[in-house]
């Protein structure tokens, strides 16, 4: 992960631990996106919706590490060259378990028919701390009022031209 770096936030240091990730954006026929809902351990009742993926190991490409995290949190196995280049990047700051990171991360688009979701492969924290997973139109997911990370995944489906009406019906897998 490296060096943690420092910043000053209202006249007090905050330590962010530097972290590069991948993240899957996961689109179905009907248009809908695969997202899990999980929360802080640190903060139980901070709940959110997030997308697939997570850190990369050292030396770990982010189209390898994309394909390895999908594979654990989905059962979804591909060769990283299927997802191509990521679609969209940014960097974010968060806490969690009461460890505070600045993540680089990328986004890759892929899109499947239909896919039942294997959460066998989670880990020991994605166990603990992921409550469920739901496909979401973009549309339902904007208004929902629920929080969902990146802020701007409606209007990055739409601007990657994801369908926000198609599949009106809502699927939990």
């Amino acid at each position: 992960m490296g060096d943690p770096s420092s910043v000053w936030q209202a006249g007090a240091v905050t330590v962010y631990t530097p972290r590069r990730a991948a993240r899957v954006l996961l689109v179905d026929a009907a248009g809908r996106v695969l997202l899990f809902e999980g929360f802080d351990p640190a903060r139980p009742g901070h709940r959110y919706w997030f997308t697939p993926g997570g850190g990369l190991d050292p030396s770990e490409s982010p189209a390898a590490g994309a394909a390895r995290e999908l594979a654990e949190e989905t059962g979804l196995r591909l060769d990283p060259a299927q997802l191509g280049e990521p679609v969209w990047s940014d960097a974010t700051e968060f806490s969690f378990d009461g460890i505070w990171y600045r993540q680089e991360q990328d986004f890759f688009l892929f899109q499947v028919d239909s896919w039942r979701v294997d959460t066998t492969g989670f880990n020991d924290i994605e166990r603990r701390s992921i409550a469920d997973h739901r496909w979401w139109v973009p549309d339902e997911l904007a208004a929902s009022g629920d929080r969902f990370y990146p802020p701007e995944l409606p209007a990055l489906l739409t601007r990657l031209g994801q369908s926000t009406a198609a599949g009106q019906g809502e699927a939990s897998c």
